[in-house]
């Protein structure tokens, strides 16, 4: 699959709890509240504890309430910014819901023995609560909004950190696969010419790189749907590719890789080195008539993979700005730098004291096995 991925939908996002212990938490929640708002009448014998009882059973109907002004609240058809439509339709919710809370409450006081069920359908019930805590109830129906609206409104935040978060890996891959989709032309342009340089001269030898060429270009074509493989993938590829120079050059090309086994399954960009070794044998080791050697090393370390390639050529051309840098080299460090999303790849050229040039790559470590990376 290529490309970037569809976002998919956002689930409900936070910690959830089954019904059963959330009506737990719940019921434990106005509980206290309950106790809370009748514990200065606590200390009077029997008229608190009916006091208490009162207490509970107001908190308790707000508690059956909350759970519908919630959905009331997440329902409602305004955005975040039209909150003065969103507060005119909690002006109108207010009064209602409090009315109910005051049947709700003489039910509920019925329930646990204090109440008759006589008084749950008194049409004067709601104008007797006005003389007391009605106004009251307008407060409380406040509270439970704005705690609704205020986890409304963390849900939003969380879900533009997450569709961002997506956005950006989404736009990273899409542009690793551009990256690497200007390598296959450059790396394949080159191939053919080293190649086509042998034509004339020995017809076993072009034949023998053709073969190399093809197998390279197989693999390549199995990653190019993957912006990242395993360390050992690549070097695969690189083997064939090293295959092609060996043939070309002889005796003049000497190749030592070192590769840690730790390292081997680390995660690394796809066609990450076949351009920083072209350069080395290019700009290294084709120039001198004795040839060479080029050194590949890859360890890990607590949190990073180290591979390095050197070369004791005649060293890389530099300007007053640094080395230079084609369009395999430029595009390599690109890629590098975006491969996670923190930016801390880092790619460094410079010429070795002894001769010759190294190139340092620095990536974060993220080891996998092959039926991940092909994932």
């Amino acid at each position: 699959m290529t490309g970037t991925q569809p976002l998919a939908p956002v689930p409900r996002l936070g910690r959830e709890y089954g019904p059963i212990r959330r009506a737990t938490l719940q019921l434990v929640f106005w509980t206290a509240v309950g106790i809370l708002f009748a514990l200065p009448a606590l200390s009077t014998g029997t008229a608190g504890r009916q006091t208490l009882w009162q207490s509970l059973a107001e908190w308790w109907a707000w508690g059956l309430l909350a759970p519908a002004i919630t959905a009331a609240n997440h329902a409602l058809p305004f955005s975040s910014r039209q909150n003065g439509r969103r507060l005119c339709v909690h002006l109108l919710f207010a009064p209602l819901f409090t009315a109910i809370d005051v049947h709700v409450s003489a039910l509920v006081s019925a329930v646990i023995g204090i109440g008759a069920w006589s008084t749950i359908w008194d049409p004067h019930l709601v104008a007797h609560s006005l003389q007391g805590g009605f106004v009251w109830g307008l407060l409380v129906y406040g509270l439970i909004a704005g705690i609704a609206e205020a986890g409304l409104a963390r849900q939003r935040v969380l879900f533009t950190e997450l569709r961002m978060e997506r956005l950006q890996r989404n736009f990273s891959e899409a542009r690793l696969h551009a990256l690497r989709m200007q390598l296959d032309p450059h790396f394949l342009f080159n191939a053919l010419n080293t190649i086509s340089s042998q034509v004339t001269r020995d017809g076993r030898l072009a034949r023998a790189m053709i073969e190399h060429l093809a197998e390279l270009l197989r693999l390549s074509l199995d990653d190019r749907s993957r912006h990242e493989v395993c360390l050992d993938e690549e070097l695969a590829l690189l083997e064939h590719y090293l295959a092609i120079q060996r043939l070309r050059f002889g005796d003049r090309l000497r190749i030592i890789a070192v590769v840690d086994r730790a390292a081997a399954a680390a995660a690394v960009p796809s066609l990450l080195m076949q351009p920083l070794v072209e350069n080395a044998i290019r700009h290294g080791i084709a120039p001198r008539i004795a040839g060479g050697t080029v050194e590949i090393t890859a360890r890990c370390t607590a949190s990073r993979l180290e591979i390095r390639i050197r070369d004791d050529g005649v060293g890389y051309p530099l300007l007053p700005n640094g080395p230079r840098e084609g369009v395999g080299l430029s595009v390599t460090r690109e890629r590098i730098e975006r491969f996670d999303t923190e930016g801390t790849g880092r790619m460094t050229i410079q010429r070795r004291p002894e001769g010759g040039t190294e190139v340092a790559l620095s990536l974060p470590l993220r080891v996998r096995d092959r039926h991940d990376a092909a994932a």
